[in-house]
């Protein structure tokens, strides 16, 4: 399983790329293999602020249709406006180019409750048996 050990994750299957004050948010590949084929991505909006927990993306897939929770209360500073033209993006690189927002963390403190690649492994497995 991809799950580069630069990145922090969560049991809800983001990822996040903590930089300073600044976290670009995503699905794990492991997210986006249990999803299945990725044919929309509906995003929010710059500037738009939410609560960690939040849904703040919904992804449409040939299985189903998802809705993506922000691990941390933040504000959007810039979201992935190539995601909507080509949603599979997700599904073949989730880690780089299907990156879906960065984000302002209003509750920097947050990020410390996020795990680690090895942490989401091992809960992957769990839930998996």
């Amino acid at each position: 399983m991809n799950l580069p050990d630069e990145l922090q994750y969560t049991k809800e299957h983001e990822w996040v790329r903590v930089e300073g004050d600044i976290a670009t948010i995503g699905i794990t590949h492991y997210a986006q293999d249990q999803l299945g084929d990725v044919v929309y991505v509906e995003l929010p909006d710059e500037g738009e602020e939410f609560s960690k927990g939040d849904v703040f993306c919904v992804v449409e897939s040939v299985k189903a249709v998802n809705d993506i929770f922000t691990p941390l209360t933040c504000q959007i500073l810039e979201v992935n406006d190539p995601l909507a033209d080509s949603p599979e993006t997700l599904n073949d690189d989730p880690y780089e180019e299907g990156w879906m927002v960065k984000v302002k963390m209003l509750e920097p403190d947050e990020a410390d409750e996020l795990i680690s690649a090895q942490e989401y492994e091992a809960y992957i497995r769990e839930e998996t048996e």
